[in-house]
């Protein structure tokens, strides 16, 4: 990320109680933390755990103007319903990344984008946490996109997660390690 034009905004979707606002704000801190441009918009419904929860975030590497992301370069999306909300308005040659435990990926039908499509809720089931699909999804995104250092997210999870849920933090830097590692494995390198 030398380039000095640096510019990419994405969408983080799913139910409340998924965890897909904490995946907004890990990517945010960690690029604040890299001296990167940040905005972080958390949006939820007045149900939270249950409701519909989404979050945009904006880095570049210069100031930025607005929060607001209309039509993002990318969708991280962990359910059916934020696939039909967002997948319409990502940018052509865009990045779509699916939830393939809860998305059909007949679901994700659109030509002009990339669709990578990851099982993270049973990625998470299999190494013995299922409430980590959310980190799980966070290091797979990031090894795609290369937004940030893979070290700069493991330092911003003593910032971004409550005190009471810090003994949790090696598990959580387990988890974005197993969704990076499926990435390496399953997703071409990111076109730059």
């Amino acid at each position: 990320m030398s380039d000095d034009r640096f510019y990419y905004d994405f969408i983080v979707a799913g139910f409340g109680g998924q965890g897909v606002l904490i995946i907004g704000n890990l990517l945010a801190y960690a690029a604040m933390k890299e001296g990167k441009c940040v905005t972080y918009l958390p949006v939820y419904g007045v149900e939270m755990r249950g409701g519909t929860a989404n979050c945009t975030v904006v880095i570049s590497s210069r100031q930025i103007g607005s929060p607001v992301v209309g039509r993002p370069h990318a969708a991280l999306v962990m359910n059916l319903p934020s696939l039909i909300k967002y997948g319409p308005l990502i940018l052509p040659d865009g990045l779509l990344f699916v939830n393939s435990s809860l998305i059909e990926p007949k679901e994700a039908c659109r030509k002009d984008i990339e669709n990578f499509f990851i099982p993270v809720n049973e990625i998470a089931i299999d190494h013995g946490n299922p409430k980590l699909a959310n980190m799980i999804a966070l290091g797979a995104f990031n090894q795609k996109t290369k937004l940030v250092q893979m070290t700069s997210l493991f330092e911003s999870l003593e910032k971004v997660l409550d005190e009471r849920y810090h003994h949790l933090i090696p598990s959580n830097i387990e988890a974005i390690e197993i969704g990076a590692e499926f990435a390496r494995k399953n997703i071409s390198p990111p076109a730059r």
